[in-house]
């Protein structure tokens, strides 16, 4: 009997135990969640998935904190169902949170590949804007009145079709100001003036 009620005991610290050690082994997803929101936001910032620039600080958190939401309160369930079909000793809070984890961890890896596929059109946008602006500065020094020639540097570009820009420069005259388009479809890029001398600011791309 003196047996019995000191194994008693014994066997109700070691079940605390085994639920202790599947707790910690289930607490993975949150502490996860928060470093994968931060890195994501980093991704989406240096790495954007579309667009012609890099993704504001606050639109990357926002979207990177919203998509992982998203995933591990409709998916993270599933996923934990599913593993538990695979391995059925494992407690439910722990097969959610590895299946919470597993998703949002793929989340990540969906920016990382979306934005180096995104790369190269974003490099070669970049490529378009220094192009066209090499050749506005070339046209308006060889061909510009003299009062606009100073104000270059105070240029402003539109991009109204994939490979049409329209750059406007100041003048004396704030209604006036000289604009051209520009074609980067090849290479050198071709301009054009537009005399309407409304700036972009001002410009209607349906004329």
């Amino acid at each position: 009997m003196g047996r019995m009620v000191e194994e008693v005991p014994r066997e109700g610290l070691r079940a605390r135990m085994r639920r202790l050690r599947w707790r910690r082994r289930g607490a993975w997803l949150w502490p996860t969640f928060a470093v994968a929101t931060l890195l994501d936001t980093v991704l989406l910032h240096y790495l954007p998935i579309a667009g012609d620039g890099p993704t504001g600080w606050v639109p990357a958190f926002l979207l990177a904190g919203c998509l992982n939401t998203i995933v591990v309160a409709a998916l993270g369930a599933i996923g934990g169902w599913a593993l538990r079909r695979r391995r059925p000793d494992l407690p439910k809070v722990v097969a959610d949170d590895r299946a919470g984890t597993t998703l949002v961890l793929l989340v990540s890896v969906a920016f990382l590949a979306l934005g180096l596929a995104h790369r190269p059109a974003l490099r070669e946008h970049d490529d378009d804007v220094a192009a066209q602006a090499l050749a506005m500065r070339r046209w308006m020094a060889s061909q510009a009145p003299r009062e606009y020639r100073g104000h270059v540097a105070a240029a402003d570009t539109l991009q109204i079709a994939e490979d049409l820009y329209r750059t406007c420069v100041p003048g004396p005259n704030p209604e006036r100001w000289l604009c051209l388009y520009l074609d980067t479809s090849d290479r050198p890029v071709t301009a054009r003036r537009d005399t309407s001398g409304a700036s972009n600011a001002r410009f209607d791309p349906r004329r």
